[in-house]
């Protein structure tokens, strides 16, 4: 067992020097997707009557093909979502505009099918994801951006903007121009609402000495790098380091270290735009 892990860490390290590690991570998922697919039968359809994408585009943003999983994990995010809001006195009747920033395929974005008197708009910045959703999702507008800003929005465009699971994949300094970005198109009192790794979900990685030391400091700690907006790219927020970074653009209205059960738990940060 110790020599195949030491195996894996050599090839893996070889990769990374030849600038192919996410061109393997890619190839790795998709046998891994097809097999998953191949074993899955005939997907039923979802009960909100939208199409459910193609195994493909489920993989590549829930790292599971399963279309059950996909439909399930999206009604726990938006109920989580919900949820939070309700609990910060918060309507979602009352935003005028939301944001899905980094839909994928849709996973959440279609629980607002039914949500009167609000805009919604999604945006990603994989291509084939947005035409999925354009083309299957009628009652909501998609949008690509790219992996660094901007967004094609003006500036206080929104009430309410959430981001899923998506400064969970970026380095930091994508993560802190994204930041600015939506601090930009939130209007002045608008909320934003976004996940990450927490202390809970450093735990399970496999860190290094050096990785954990930085996490003990309060330091952000981001693995493979290279494999920005994907999820080969893993990155885990301190508390004090996001308390930091956060100040004094936005106004922290809840925490929660276990808040999204449709990601596993990630940590949920609510946030208004203080100026």
């Amino acid at each position: 067992m110790q020599a195949t892990s030491r195996a894996k860490v050599t090839m893996v390290a070889g990769l990374r020097r030849a600038g192919l590690l996410p061109l393997a991570y890619r190839a790795v998922s998709y046998v891994k997707m097809r097999r998953e697919a191949r074993g899955l039968g005939s997907a039923v359809a979802a009960e909100d009557g939208f199409p459910l994408p193609p195994a493909e585009l489920i993989y590549q943003t829930a790292g599971t093909a399963s279309p059950v999983a996909y439909v399930e994990s999206g009604r726990m995010t938006a109920a989580s979502i919900r949820t939070t809001l309700a609990e910060n006195d918060i309507g979602l009747s009352g935003v005028g505009a939301l944001l899905d920033f980094g839909c994928g395929c849709g996973r959440v974005t279609r629980a607002w099918a039914e949500l009167p008197n609000v805009e919604v708009h999604g945006s990603d910045y994989n291509p084939r994801l947005v035409a999925w959703c354009s083309g299957n999702l009628p009652f909501a507008n998609f949008v690509t951006n790219g992996l660094a800003p901007p967004l094609p929005f003006p500036d206080g465009r929104f009430g309410f903007i959430y981001a899923i699971s998506v400064f969970t994949h970026l380095p930091e300094d994508l993560q802190v121009r994204w930041l600015a970005e939506l601090h930009r198109v939130l209007r002045p009192g608008g909320v934003l609402l976004l996940t990450t790794h927490g202390a809970r979900h450093f735990g399970g990685f496999s860190a290094s000495d050096a990785q954990r030391a930085a996490f003990e400091r309060g330091e952000l700690v981001v693995a493979a790098p290279e494999g920005a907006g994907s999820n080969l790219c893993a990155a885990f927020h301190p508390e004090p380091y996001l308390r930091r970074v956060l100040v004094p653009y936005w106004e922290v209205a809840a925490h929660m270290t276990e808040g999204d059960a449709g990601t596993g738990g990630q940590e949920i940060w609510l946030l208004r735009r203080s100026r």
